[in-house]
């Protein structure tokens, strides 16, 4: 038949998404990983979805799995849809900048992706092909690093740099991968029915993929592979007296699962020197910084007590940290970072949508859990359908590992599909676990679902097209970083804006913009009439890329920093009025970021060098009380005591820099100056 053929069609591309998600990317291209993979996405379930609506234009019927956690998962976008909709920035909470995790339109992306993965893939065979697809690619991932680690600069693409960069996220993410596919290999070897030789090679699998758990040395994933090959040890000792009275079974000890139980405890809790014997050996450096658990808790506390039915609205964690990060964090290095994720991708999730988010993930684990609980007990049980419990568990350990890390796209996405799987398999395996409608038999009915499935084929359609438009722009994004010509890069900015305005773009188009005006009065020394209206077009545009990205964004202080920078830049030229205007940018900025002393120290500058010390000196100060240790701080407190005339102080304040750099040159001659 005609629809069984669309079928497959629809099967191998949703195939081709989820097993090449963890390797897809474009090389040579410049353009963000996550980016690639998110074409891959968009492009990859349009086509499996058109292909499946056709086909049930041939056979006439509609068949959904009848299911509780995908209902919930249904409510979750609602309720993202919610709070974008009501959030102070609609675009930002919709959009973002490019297929940010946390939108609205990521988490339906998820959501269509679950329900598309329950619908195409049914059946066992399915559900195996897929399971080996994704195995075959994790593998393919895990030599291509391999060999990376040992000749990084031959194998960067033109697009990785550091050694631990890899084409699927953060190396804490390829850890946490690598540790699923332990999982699933070790799951696979003790309840699939297959070959020694099978066996064998899934053996290799496990012992290769925890060598590289250890050379990621990744805390979190040693815990989440020995409880999981805990658990398969447990439920395989709980079939094991089922297994002996099955005829013609021959059960056996699970040797494989205690031994990675026991390789993850030695890991997880042993010291540095086993910890970093296989990293240093490899000179594997890897620093990553993330807020605590604690200050995500916080952070989410102060957000609910201000929002707390739809939260702060989707994608709006880093503006949230930046208004209620704790002071302490600016007794450390990291008191300028903008942090777009807490501990962990659910836990973040949490601060974004507020009660109503909060209670609509609970309920689709609730019922998850129970379902797949299920579908476990039954494979104990009848020895049957092992695959339904197989991608159970990868998606569990998915959604673990997100609360406990912001795992990116390609892992939360993967977490989805196999729950979509799962829920396909333990549906369709029911004789009611499935809502179906025949439409062609009735006249009435055909014409309603016919134009029901064409309209969401369009709209499809339309997000495709949509989506590929801001994936072209960021390739005008990147060029116009790369680019050495102001006038290549002002036409690159300008492209990727007309394709995908968003604040970060704009606010590069003003800082192009801010550059031109620098290179245009250091080339005409002695300008002319024509010259400064060439002078005033260039300030007007890089202003108004700035107040664009405010409007865009009016709750995120980079924004109005940038507006600061450039009227700031503007009156360092003679502008007049344009300090007055940078105090009121940054001042804006400051208000979003109370407890940032750069921000203080940026208003102290303009006023001090306006001519307003006294108010120069109360902003300076307020910048040294939220930062004790601030050398450029102390460095301005003492200019501005010289100006007034206060050479004590000024001495004083120079000597506390000094302390803070005695190895710098310029700051010994400027501290000599003052006796």
């Amino acid at each position: 038949m005609v629809s069984n053929i669309l079928d497959r069609i629809s099967f191998v591309s949703l195939f081709l998404v989820i097993a090449l998600l963890p390797a897809f990317f474009l090389p040579f291209t410049k353009i963000p990983i996550e980016t690639s993979k998110g074409l891959l996405v968009v492009v990859g379930l349009v086509v499996s979805f058109l292909f499946w609506a056709v086909a049930r234009f041939f056979d006439g019927r509609i068949s959904l799995p009848k299911s509780f956690p995908l209902l919930a998962a249904f409510v979750i976008v609602l309720t993202f849809l919610l709070s974008a909709s009501f959030a102070p920035s609609v675009r930002m909470s919709f959009f973002g900048t490019m297929f940010d995790v946390g939108t609205f339109w990521f988490m339906l992306a998820c959501f269509f992706l679950m329900l598309i993965s329950a619908v195409v893939i049914r059946d066992t065979r399915r559900a195996l092909l897929l399971f080996l697809g994704v195995i075959l690619f994790s593998v393919v991932v895990l030599i291509f690093q391999i060999f990376r680690l040992a000749m990084p600069e031959v194998l960067s693409l033109g697009i990785l740099s550091l050694k631990t960069d890899n084409i699927l996220g953060s190396w804490n993410a390829l850890g946490i991968f690598v540790g699923l596919m332990g999982v699933v290999s070790l799951f696979a070897l003790e309840f699939f029915q297959s070959s020694k030789r099978i066996k064998w090679v899934l053996r290799v699998f496990i012992l290769v993929f925890m060598a590289f758990v250890a050379a990621v040395n990744f805390s979190l994933v040693w815990a989440l592979l020995g409880v999981f090959a805990l658990v398969i040890f447990i439920f395989k000792i709980l079939s094991y007296s089922l297994e002996r009275q099955r005829e013609g079974s021959k059960p056996h000890f699970p040797l494989w699962p205690l031994v990675v139980v026991t390789l993850s405890l030695l890991f997880f809790m042993s010291g540095p020197l086993v910890k970093n014997f296989l990293p240093d050996r490899l000179g594997v450096v890897n620093v990553e910084v993330r807020p605590s658990l604690g200050t995500t808790m916080l952070i989410a506390k102060e957000t609910l007590k201000k929002d707390p039915i739809l939260g702060a609205g989707p994608n709006r964690f880093g503006e949230m940290w930046a208004l209620h990060k704790p002071v302490s964090i600016n007794f450390s290095q990291f008191w300028d970072m903008y942090f777009d994720f807490g501990s962990g991708l659910l836990p973040t999730l949490a601060v974004t949508t507020g009660i109503l988010g909060i209670l609509a993930w609970l309920a689709f684990f609730y019922l998850f859990f129970v379902s797949g609980m299920k579908s476990i007990f039954s494979t104990m049980k009848d020895g049957v359908n092992p695959e339904t419990a197989l991608f159970f568990l990868a998606s569990l350990y998915l959604f673990i590992a997100s609360f406990f890390y912001p795992v990116g796209a390609v892992l939360f996405l993967l977490a989805f599909a196999f729950a979509g799987v799962f829920i396909g398999l333990h549906a369709f395996a029911h004789p009611n676990g499935t809502v179906s409608v025949l439409f062609l038999d009735d006249p009435r009915k055909s014409f309603f679902y016919i134009i029901f499935l064409v309209l969401l084929m369009i709209v499809a359609v339309i997000i495709s097209f949509k989506f590929v438009e801001r994936f072209v722009s960021v390739s005008y994004f990147r060029k116009t970083l790369l680019v050495e010509t102001i006038p290549i890069a002002e036409a690159s900015i300008a492209k990727a804006v007309e394709l995908n305005p968003n604040d970060l773009y704009l606010r590069t188009y003003a800082q192009v913009y801010l550059v031109k005006l620098n290179s245009q009065i250091s080339e005409n020394k002695s300008a002319g009439e024509g010259t400064d209206a060439d002078l005033q077009v260039t300030f007007d545009q890089a202003v108004n890329g700035a107040r664009l990205a405010i409007s865009y964004n009016h709750t995120n202080y980079v924004n109005f920093r940038a507006l600061g920078i450039v009227y700031d830049s503007a009156a360092s030229l003679g502008v007049p009025g344009a300090y007055d205007k940078a105090i009121e940018a940054y001042q804006s900025a400051s208000t979003l970021n109370p407890l940032n002393p750069g921000l203080k120290l940026s208003i102290a500058r303009a006023y001090f060098a306006s001519g307003k010390t006294k108010e120069a000196k109360d902003y300076a100060e307020q910048a040294l009380v939220l930062k004790p240790d601030y050398l450029e701080v102390l460095i301005a407190l003492s200019q501005i005591w010289q100006s007034e005339g206060g050479m004590e102080q000024a001495r004083l304040y120079g000597q506390r820099a000094l302390l803070l750099s005695p190895p710098n040159k310029d700051l010994t001659e400027y501290v000599n100056s003052l006796k």
